[in-house]
């Protein structure tokens, strides 16, 4: 079984692809650096939670969504 966090890292990159945007864009979205944004989608960085929510508002996803409990 996948957990939630390894989910939610392979879900950040695969939602940002399939909406044609940069990591430089979300990152900016977020207000974080480019090098961090990618540090969270190559799980080398943990990703707050006040993150995950902003990102779920940046592609009008549920958490759910995100955690993979629920299909977009």
């Amino acid at each position: 079984m996948i957990s939630y966090n390894l989910y939610k890292i392979m879900r950040i990159k695969e939602l940002r692809q399939d909406n044609g945007k940069t990591q430089k864009e979300v990152a900016d979205y977020l207000n974080v650096k480019q090098n961090t944004y990618s540090q969270y989608e190559n799980g080398k960085r943990q990703i707050p939670v006040d993150i995950s929510i902003r990102i779920t508002d940046y592609y009008d996803v549920s958490v759910d969504c995100l955690l993979g409990r629920a299909d977009i």
